[in-house]
């Protein structure tokens, strides 16, 4: 008799097997599974890579680093800008010093 599974019951048995420590060979045997029929549902899934990890976000953050800031030194006068300054403004305020 031929069993009918989902996509997301197939996804539950592959990922079982990915984390039970036992080949597909014998996982199948022990869960009366069809080889041939895991590794064709598994390629379809695009889960063929043995090493498939499910990841949960549980905190989502957002870093933000600090960009020192860009002192230029002309003589006795010093110029800073924030990190953040476009290249072209830059290079407008250098043309401006030199």
């Amino acid at each position: 008799m031929r069993i009918t599974r989902s996509q997301a019951q197939w996804q539950t048995i592959i990922e079982t097997q990915q984390t039970s420590g036992l080949t597909i060979a014998d996982f199948c045997r022990e869960h009366q599974l069809s080889t041939t029929t895991f590794y064709a549902v598994r390629k379809k899934l695009g889960l063929t890579s043995g090493n498939f990890v499910r990841a949960h976000v549980t905190q989502q953050i957002e870093l933000v680093a600090q960009q020192p800031s860009i002192e230029l030194a002309v003589g006795q006068a010093t110029v800073k800008l924030p990190g953040t300054t476009s290249a072209s403004y830059l290079g407008q305020v250098l043309r401006e010093l030199l």
